[in-house]
């Protein structure tokens, strides 16, 4: 049978017609599996799966990009339609030919590519194909809605990212009054993403019932390939943050109020530096981010400043927030041209900075696993992806003064990394709360699908878990806290990942203290074995270890805190 080219560029097809993809699926299906052929038959269906994943990444970032285009939601709502059933359908079929008639002939080095695809395959449904579709129209009423909130302030309309500006701002009243446009915001569309996340719920639970589930938690461990652990590992986890971890941001919170001189922390004061400098403002403009970036990056080591390089050069960083882009901030991976692409919500703060080294951590993890033969093999998993992305963020941190091309003074950068490290401490709790919350949703459906349910008991996490800021007088502020948590509702159970490779990455920087480059060598010895090996094996190789318990949580506390005092002396 003759063999069909697979396109090598997504500008040869169409991403929303199946047509366009069919033909080399069929080939692909119909070809014989025999020892002398698996290996091409292997590569082609790898080279199709890059084009098809490619196709839909576009598509989903040129939808984020700008959420009023029209014509970029028709056609990612085609893609969501008319390929994604098919080739879900397809590609479920080739693991079973993979399965049933190549395994015995497959190269090394896909072991975990082929328990990863078999598990897919066995949680494998076709009547959850239309469901899961429902799910992603779900999310992306969700981009539509808060991407479009906004307020008039002093004549002009700031979004949700322009908003938090002023939460950084040293007059009090400013603070207060864009905390609270902002939660105005968000309250004003309460009811709906109640309505979109009851119907979300509904779907999902359908969806693990239909692959043979009691419950969602038990089919999202499985289908995220959580093999290294359970949800009691995450109970655990939540409750060493909460012997450890809640502590040390009380301490952090009680001095921010000390120093800001206020009767109580207020959920206004979180966000501001305390001290009488004017808010950190490290950049102007895209142009500016990048290179300044793009000389850290070179400081660190020059084969990431080529490959951020790269990405400038070939126009795939979108880093400034606008009108009518969708929240947040994502790396992509194209892998097809075997390239990552940026999406963040630049408006010209730290954060901003901290946001672009983490996606270019994942970026950079891109790259490097890219370089294996078969997508598969590049597919990691989410807690150590996060390893990548939280781990550049601290690896740069002696390279981010104006002296090494960067963005601050050395006053300047201490308060930075003060503001970083104090976020490390402060995060883990609220990550507590959103990973326990999923835990709870689902396991209590019945319960979840009244929303009062769920602000009841997002309520009930937050204050046990987030200890030292004053949040009286805000109890429906506080309640619906959940719908403000993007992952909630479009990712669900992604987010204990953050934690787990929170405390990974605080062990590579650990260990660069002692040998900043055999620190580095070691994280990208582990960014190129991609999905080669197990969860605890990237760790490892990373020189971490993968554990989360009051020992090693105490250990990294110790740490950070006596950072935090040094760094005071120069800030």
């Amino acid at each position: 049978m003759n063999q069909i080219n697979i396109p090598t560029s997504i500008s040869k097809v169409d991403p929303g017609e199946w047509s366009s993809f069919e033909p080399f699926m069929r080939d692909l299906l119909s070809r014989p599996i025999t020892q002398e052929t698996t290996e091409a038959w292997l590569k082609d269906w790898s080279e199709l799966a890059k084009l098809i994943e490619e196709s839909f990444a576009w598509v989903y970032i040129q939808k984020s990009i700008d959420t009023t285009n029209e014509e970029h939601e028709r056609t990612f709502l085609r893609m969501l339609e008319g390929v994604l059933p098919e080739a879900t359908k397809a590609d479920n079929e080739m693991k079973l030919r993979l399965l049933k008639e190549a395994l015995p002939h497959l190269p090394d080095g896909l072991e975990i590519a082929v328990k990863n695809l078999k598990t897919e395959s066995e949680l494998y449904r076709e009547e959850n194909i239309p469901l899961e579709t429902e799910l992603q129209k779900l999310g992306n009423e969700y981009d539509k809605v808060t991407g479009a909130l906004s307020v008039d302030w002093d004549g002009d309309q700031k979004n949700l990212s322009q908003l938090a500006v002023f939460l950084n701002q040293k007059d009090r009243q400013i603070r207060e009054r864009a905390w609270r446009s902002t939660m105005d915001l968000w309250l004003s569309v309460r009811e709906q993403l109640n309505t979109q996340y009851a119907d979300m719920l509904k779907l999902r639970m359908q969806v693990a019932k239909n692959a043979g589930h009691e419950d969602f938690r038990s089919y999202s461990f499985l289908s995220k390939k959580r093999f290294d652990y359970t949800p009691a590992d995450c109970e655990t986890f939540h409750d060493a943050i909460e012997k450890v971890i809640v502590p040390a941001a009380q301490r952090i919170y009680e001095r921010k109020r000390q120093l800001l001189n206020v009767e109580s922390l207020r959920p206004w004061d979180v966000s501001v530096e305390p001290g009488h400098e004017e808010p950190l403002v490290p950049y102007e403009g895209q142009d500016s981010l990048i290179q300044h970036s793009l000389n850290i990056f070179n400081k660190i080591d020059p084969q990431l400043a080529n490959y951020f390089g790269i990405m400038a050069d070939e126009e795939l960083l979108d880093l400034e927030t606008r009108s009518g882009k969708a929240l947040g901030g994502y790396c992509s991976r194209l892998a097809m041209r075997q390239r990552p692409f940026i999406f963040m919500n630049g408006v010209g703060m730290h954060e901003d900075v901290q946001t672009l080294l983490h996606e270019a951590g994942h970026a950079f993890h891109d790259f490097e696993a890219s370089k294996l033969p078969y997508i598969w093999q590049t597919e990691t998993p989410m807690e150590f992806n996060e390893v990548a992305s939280m781990a550049m963020e601290l690896l740069a941190a002696p390279y981010l003064t104006k002296a090494q091309g960067g963005f601050y003074s050395e006053q300047e950068l201490a308060r930075a990394r003060i503001e970083h490290l104090e976020g490390i401490i402060t995060f883990l709790p609220y990550m507590a709360v959103v990973d326990a919350f999923q835990h709870w949703v689902y396991l209590n459906p019945s319960e979840a699908n009244q929303s009062k349910n769920c602000d009841k008991k997002w309520s009930e996490l937050w204050h046990r878990y987030m200890v030292g800021i004053d949040w009286s007088g805000f109890e429906a502020e506080v309640e619906t806290g959940w719908h403000r948590k993007l992952h909630i509702f479009q990712v669900p159970f992604y987010y204990i990942e953050y934690g787990m490779a929170q405390i990974g990455a605080l062990q590579v920087w650990r260990n660069s203290l002692d040998d900043q480059e055999k620190a580095l060598h070691a994280y990208r010895y582990a960014l190129a074995l991609g999905g080669t090996k197990s969860l605890p094996e990237l760790y490892e190789a990373a020189g971490a270890e993968f554990r989360f318990d009051v020992p090693m949580l105490d250990s990294l506390v110790s740490l950070v805190e006596e950072t935090l005092d040094s760094l005071s002396k120069t800030a």
